[in-house]
């Protein structure tokens, strides 16, 4: 058997990891970041790469900061401009500052702010950069904000009060501050006390650097948040809606490149009955406010938009079939076509797309044999790889399987296998959203590490998923149990009649919604020797009013739809060992689910505890971790305890658990 690092997972852990990509206006610079672990290999640190954009020289390592540098954009004059935590002697942990390093020369802080600086935009055309940073509520300005932050500090003062909604997201708690808009250049405040109307906003700056076009979130009834778009003029901070519509959320604003319209995506709001979708569309603006869906029916939703460099189509992203192409949609008459065509078998998802000059677009693209790269795009559609980290061997071999469901739909999925010719176990991951697809490299949730193992991974796409048109979410929608649940057990089916997978020996994954299917199965079916729980929704009356967005949840959630859907109804059922992963910084799927859901199973389950509190269900909590467990350490301990508990009920290993568990 050929040795790789998916084989160690100190190996693993060791590759290089790319992300995030620049291009600098004239396309003659392209910028990346690569992370990799730190010396006690307990955080990864993120510097910035110097990229060939022909594609023949090596990668060139820019920036050395021991706590690493991001988020790279280019200045119209083709300087960098990133993000990094530089640590003093009066303060070891200061919030990230924005640093400018020219084409020649050293880097400089070109910003700090009290509360730390966010993300970043330049103008293609002009010295005009603004950026994100948040105020504290009751401040008038940067000073006022730095001295209440200080006497917060000073007096060990951490409480919040609130008189909206939401007041946390995913692992951090929102508030006292709240994001603001800056011109750098001062810094100017252009959103003056904003409110929440910034919280998770998207936003771009004029070519000219004369406005800025952001999405604005406003509240509206029952606890919940709509978001439209304002243009703010940069140099007055004047504010004007340009595109409002009550039932749906207006995001993603990209100013075309020659200043004469906006881009964006429309997301309808979701009913009981009715899934969101989302669309492009497109305002000229000279048409007199007018705005408009683009492509209106093209079944897909785009998960990025940007502009050709001369501004004469759209340069769109969207799951597709288990991949994530880049498509050219004409803004006037709407027409789609597919731009990463040369090469057919293009499995890759495609993200971070930067159109330059001349046609040619840059990219990161991964797929489930290549984690992310950087790439040039030419006209013609050839794909260029552009030198940067090598790429790892695999411990197997990646297919693709279909099934029919049970209404005669199709669903697909991929498929690891390992090296051995001998039948290997199966493990079925389920994704999470539930509104995504398995199509692109996960360093998180990654396959290739039980397959390195011996086992086969099935990653399915059932009903909810992406990329396979608006009829195949809106087949599971409100209906959590039935079609997600009948596909997975159809493309299970079809998995297990492979010639390479021994259907004696099965289990069955998933974390988030993942972590909620998995609930559902072992409710369900007896078929799987082993489930492993990670985050997962168990009691469905409590999750939608405690996670950190009920509203969006409560469009979907009816108190008849809980009722219907919600595993811990079938608690008694479950007579399969489970392992019940969670983090209590998770506030997307609060931990409150993974302690009803332990006592469940050893109360209720047709597994209990016995008279001495054994039981074979395994419980691995994490008190500082979130939704995926990010710090390698942990990440590390959570494929140790899952391929132990595999190895226990698949194979009958005696359980191997690390050391470090005490």
């Amino acid at each position: 058997m050929t040795s790789t690092p998916f084989h160690d997972l100190d190996d693993f852990l060791d590759i290089p990891r790319v992300s995030a990509l620049a291009v600098s206006p004239d396309g003659s610079r392209v910028v990346t970041t690569v992370s990799t672990l730190n010396s006690k290999r307990t955080e990864f640190v993120t510097a910035l790469w110097e990229l060939d954009p022909a594609g023949r020289q090596p990668a060139r390592r820019l920036t050395r900061g021991l706590k690493g540098e991001s988020a790279p954009v280019f200045t119209a004059d083709g300087d960098v401009l990133f993000l990094a935590v530089r640590p003093t002697e009066d303060d070891d942990k200061p919030p990230a500052a924005l640093w400018r390093l020219p084409a020649r020369g050293e880097a400089h802080e070109m910003l700090s702010m009290p509360g730390g600086v966010g993300a970043a935009v330049s103008a293609r055309g002009a010295d005009a950069t603004v950026v994100t940073a948040p105020l504290l509520s009751s401040v008038a300005d940067v000073e006022a904000d730095r001295s209440l932050r200080k006497a917060r500090k000073d007096n060990k003062v951490s409480a919040i009060l609130h008189a909206g909604y939401p007041v946390r997201q995913w692992d951090h708690d929102l508030g006292p501050d709240q994001p603001h808009l800056f011109d750098a250049d001062g810094p100017r405040d252009l959103t003056d006390r904003p409110g929440v109307a910034l919280r998770e906003s998207t936003f771009d700056v004029s070519p000219d650097g004369s406005f800025v076009i952001a999405s604005w979130h406003v509240p509206t009834a029952r606890a919940a948040t709509r978001s439209m778009l304002v243009r703010i003029d940069r140099v007055t901070g004047a504010r004007t809606t340009i595109a409002d519509d009550p039932l749906a959320d207006l995001e993603h604003p990209a100013i075309a490149p020659d200043g004469s319209a906006v881009a964006f995506t429309r997301e309808t709001h979701s009913t009981p009955d009715t899934p969101p979708r989302i669309t492009l569309c497109c305002m000229r603006f000279d048409a007199d406010g007018e705005w408009a869906e683009v492509a209106a029916d093209w079944d897909r939703w785009p998960s990025s938009v940007t502009w050709a460099a001369d501004a004469s189509a759209l340069i769109v992203t969207a799951d597709d079939n288990g991949r994530g192409p880049i498509f050219s949609v004409d803004p006037g008459t709407g027409a789609v076509t597919r731009l990463t065509h040369h090469d057919p078998k293009d499995d890759h998802t495609y993200t971070d797309v930067r159109p330059a000059p001349g046609g040619v677009i840059f990219a990161l693209r991964s797929s489930y044999a290549a984690p992310p790269h950087p790439v040039r795009i030419d006209p013609d559609g050839a794909v260029t790889e552009l030198p940067c980290v090598n790429t790892p061997a695999l411990p197997g071999s990646l297919t693709e399987i279909a099934a029919t469901a049970g209404d005669g739909t199709p669903v697909r999925a991929w498929l690891t296998l390992p090296e051995s010719e001998e039948p290997a176990p199966l493990v079925l991951w389920v994704h999470g959203g539930p509104l995504g697809s398995w199509n692109c490299w996960h360093w998180r949730w990654n396959p290739w590490l039980l397959t390195a193992q011996g086992y086969a991974v099935l990653m399915p796409d059932p009903a909810l998923s992406t990329g396979y048109g608006q009829d195949f979410i809106a087949r599971g929608w409100g209906a959590w149990g039935e079609a997600p649940y009948t596909d997975l057990m159809a493309v299970t089916d079809a998995a297990c009649a492979h010639p390479r997978i021994d259907a004696s020996r099965t289990a069955a994954m998933g974390g988030s919604f993942g972590g909620y299917m998995a609930n559902w199965i072992a409710g369900h079916t007896d078929r799987f020797d082993a489930i492993v729980t990670h985050a997962g929704l168990w009691a469905l009356d409590q999750f939608g009013d405690t996670t950190d967005g009920a509203y969006w949840w409560a469009r979907e959630m009816t108190p008849e739809m809980t009722q219907r859907n919600s595993p811990h109804r079938f608690v008694d059922k479950i007579s399969t060992p489970i392992l019940v992963i969670h983090g209590d910084k998770d506030y997307r799927v609060p931990i409150g689910e993974a302690l009803r859901l332990w006592y469940d199973l050893l109360t209720d389950s047709a597994l209990p505890a016995d008279d001495d509190g054994r039981s074979p269900h395994r419980f691995l909590y994490y008190p500082a971790e979130n939704h995926w467990v990010l710090t390698p350490q942990h990440a590390k301990i959570w494929y140790q305890v899952v391929a132990a508990f595999l190895g226990e009920h698949l194979r009958g290993e005696p359980a191997q658990l690390p050391e470090l568990l005490g």
